[in-house]
């Protein structure tokens, strides 16, 4: 195929000597053509020649023309074997007329069926034109989409932008005002723990003092019993020592009155506590979410303007539509559909009345094989079914001879009609089949677009012919198989076709064009944030307050200290129980009774004085602990808290400009991304959707369906057939002849003397080489049907 490619090239290029130099290798690939038509061509000739000899051979008695069937013990075989043949041969000649009778059949339905084709390309290349100025309208309307986005981030100016800032401020001036309002949170718990180490103090100050005055009453009641003489019996005195030794640990143990007093400090932080810290910081977290607000009013200016090169904009857009002749020449070329397509239907009466021609002229040809077949299938059933294996060669009946009449009938009509036959067969096959090499394979292996689109073969000055007859650029990349694959991809005719070359879409879509305004507006933004004010001074000089209010400077290690001294020197529970213990030992008596009466009273001043005691002290213990963890430290957190808000407010206030300048690029990018994705969405439709152009891709697939699928193909198909026909009418004669002898009835027929001793070897010698041996003699019809005999033998 490359070879016929080259060659094709190269003949359309005039270069001759190319030329010969490729002509022995496209011999070579038609080789194959020229031999077998030019069999074709020597069974046309011969065919009518050689029938012809065999009727003037048969006419002399030759060929089989000799009305006599020599008897051979293998007739029976030999007829069987014959009409087998014959049949056999038969329904080959069957199936190759039935095919090219097909073919022939379908090619006129398919001929019909172009027509549903070719309106069906009509109506797409109408529906092409009617609907490629509605998609460009479509494109040109979805602007508003984009415009619509735009100015709803304009409106929303302020979350969008405002919220950019804020929340990249927001990660240095939040955690300040965070650190703030955690520390106004610890100055109301350090006032707490304050006011508890105070009422606590006072509470335990009070609570030991009539403890004390308690438990010495209690030590002198007991030393007065303990006086008693019921003591002093042998059995009481040592008891009564001992108890008497135990008063010494009925005292308290903690003295709460040394303790440093927090009264004038806890003074003070009540004092600076009269401002509500955490309100001057709320006030701040309000002033620094109010950016986004501030923001969108201190751009109302700037959004104005770009709203009113937005509808410039609009106006630009769709005045783009009108710089190009779309309607006009989507006009044109509706009516020049229209007239094609009413040229096309004109020729439809005079293609039926072709292929009407076309279709009898096959038919007849057909009728020619029919016609041999039909004396063929006859003749075999008339031979066969009349044949009568008792009666001699010259006593058949009528149908046998019939039947070998109608194979005779058969052999001439094939002389006649077969050379016909061959001749139309040659002629077909030589077209059809180089039409389906040279034109239907390569236009399915798309190898014909390489001989297209081979340089400077259409115009020599054109290297691309489709460029250079569109827009006189032949050296644009524009080839008829990147064209029909863009097509078959159904991609839009803009980029098929190149029209970039007449109508630069991509100059007038640069979205540059449109947003260099746009973005320069944004350079008039101005963001000022210095009115947020994140803490008041009044806040500050809280802060500063409280860091002098001395709550870090009392020793408050003391406190536990003291505390965990308890509040006696003993456990009183643990001296009543030893007191009634030792009671127990006593005789029964007044002094047993007084000193029970002891023990519940240190029992019950346990119970009054010395619980809540201890519950005081352990709140004291806690709050002072806390105090002890937390006051040294303050007025350091103090000082960071001071100094984070100072930097928050300095970079609010003095140093927002880069980060406002950083959000503002960002957002100008965002708005000015709405145009360059609608402008690149627009390209990319005009490229790969708009006007599709599949209805052409379409159109030559259909030429390909009818030249090939329809009309070769069908062609090729005839030819076969009938070919299969012609070939197998040569042994269709031959066997019809041969088989002829058997069923007609014949003029003489061989008989042999019993009596006379005739050696049989010689006479199968004789009748082998067709020579008379001695004794063998050609007989007349020597037994009559009424029995009487005539003479034995007559010497010729």
């Amino acid at each position: 195929m490359d070879t016929e490619r080259n060659l094709v090239v190269k003949v359309v290029q005039s270069k001759l000597a190319s030329v010969q130099a490729e002509y022995q290798k496209a011999m070579y690939y038609e080789m194959g053509f020229v031999v077998c038509a030019s069999l074709g061509l020597l069974f046309v000739l011969l065919m009518p020649l050689v029938g012809l000899c065999f009727c003037m051979c048969r006419c002399c008695d030759n060929c089989g023309g000799e009305m006599h069937q020599r008897q051979r013990k293998n007739a029976k075989c030999k007829r069987g074997f014959f009409t087998t043949l014959l049949f056999t041969t038969s329904l080959f000649i069957t199936a190759g007329v039935l095919c090219a009778y097909a073919a022939n059949q379908n090619l006129s339905s398919q001929l019909k069926g172009m027509r549903r084709l070719v309106n069906s390309n009509m109506r797409d290349l109408y529906t092409f034109a009617n609907e490629t100025p509605t998609q460009i309208d479509y494109l040109i309307a979805q602007y508003a989409t984009a415009k619509m986005k735009i100015v709803s981030d304009l409106d929303n100016i302020g979350p969008l932008l405002g919220g950019k800032i804020h929340e990249q401020l927001g990660k240095e001036a939040l955690p300040a005002l965070d650190r703030a309002l955690n520390m106004a949170g610890a100055m109301r718990e350090t006032k707490e723990a304050l006011e508890n180490v105070s009422v606590t103090l006072d509470t335990l100050q009070d609570s030991s003092s009539k403890l004390t005055f308690n438990l010495s009453l209690v030590r002198s009641r007991i030393n007065t019993t303990l006086s008693d003489p019921a003591c002093a019996t042998k059995a009481a005195a040592p008891i009564c020592a001992s108890i008497r030794a135990s008063l010494s640990q009925l005292r308290t143990s903690a003295n709460f009155s040394g303790l440093p007093d927090v009264s004038e400090q806890l003074a003070r932080v009540n004092n600076v506590l009269n401002t509500d810290l955490s309100n001057i910081v709320q006030k701040g977290y309000l002033s620094f979410n109010h950016t986004p607000t501030m923001v969108k009013a201190q751009t109302q200016n700037v959004v104005a303007n770009v709203k009113g090169m937005l509808d410039d904009i609009g106006t630009n857009v769709t005045s783009f539509s009108k710089m190009f002749p779309v309607e006009e020449s989507l006009s044109n070329f509706t009516k020049y559909i229209s007239h094609t397509h009413s040229k096309i239907e004109d020729y439809y009466p005079q293609i039926d009345q072709l292929d009407f021609y076309r279709w009898i002229c096959c038919i007849a040809l057909c009728c020619m094989v029919v016609l041999i077949l039909a004396f063929n299938f006859l003749g075999l059933l008339c031979g066969i079914s009349g044949f009568d294996k008792h009666a001699s060669p010259t006593t058949r009946g009528c149908v046998s001879n019939t039947g070998g009449n109608l194979l005779m009938a058969g052999v001439g009509f094939s002389f006649i009609f077969s050379w016909v036959l061959m001749g139309v067969v040659v002629a077909s096959f030589v077209v059809g089949g180089n039409l389906e090499k040279l034109v239907c394979e390569p236009f399915g292996t798309k190898q014909l677009y390489e001989v297209v689109d081979t340089p400077y073969v259409v115009n020599p000055a054109w290297k691309n012919f489709i460029p250079g007859f569109l827009y006189q650029k032949p050296e644009i990349d524009l080839t008829a198989e990147s064209l029909y694959r863009n097509c078959k991809g159904n991609k839009g005719i803009y980029s098929a076709l190149h029209l970039d070359n007449i109508f630069n879409v991509t100059a007038l879509l640069n979205s540059s064009a449109y947003t260099g305004d746009v973005s320069r507006a944004f350079d008039d933004l101005r963001v000022n944030l210095s009115s947020i004010v994140l803490l008041e001074s009044e806040g500050r000089q809280n802060l500063i307050r409280f860091s002098n209010t001395g709550v870090s400077e009392i020793n408050y290690s003391l406190y536990p200290e003291e505390v965990n001294k308890g509040v006696t020197i003993m456990d009183l529970l643990s001296f009543s129980n030893e007191m009634d213990a030792q009671t127990d030992k006593l005789l029964r008596g007044s002094l047993q009774n007084v000193l029970r009466g002891h023990a519940s009273s240190i029992r019950q001043i346990h119970s009054q004085l010395v619980v809540p005691l201890e519950q005081s002290m352990s709140t004291l213990n806690q709050s002072a602990l806390w105090l002890q963890k937390t006051a040294p430290v303050l007025p350091n957190k103090i000082k960071n808290v001071l100094n984070a808000i100072n930097a928050a407010q300095y970079l609010v206030s003095q140093n927002a400009s880069n980060i406002i300048s950083q959000e503002t690029d960002k957002y100008r990018q965002s708005i000015v991304g709405y145009f360059k994705q609608y402008t690149d969405w627009v390209k990319t439709s005009l490229e790969m959707e708009v006007a599709g152009c599949k209805p052409f891709s379409n159109i030559v697939d259909s030429v390909e369906i009818v030249a090939c699928s329809f009309i070769v193909d069908s062609l090729n198909t005839f030819w076969f057939g009938l070919g299969c026909c012609a070939i197998f009418l040569i042994p269709s004669v031959i066997l019809s002849v041969k088989l002829a002898k058997f069923y007609r009835r014949m003029e003489t027929e061989d008989v042999y003397d019993d009596l006379e001793t005739i050696p049989m070897k010689t006479m199968e010698m004789g009748a082998r080489t067709g020579e008379r041996a001695p004794g063998f003699y050609r007989a007349q019809q020597v037994v009559l049907k009424t029995g009487t005999e005539a003479p034995l033998f007559q010497t010729k």
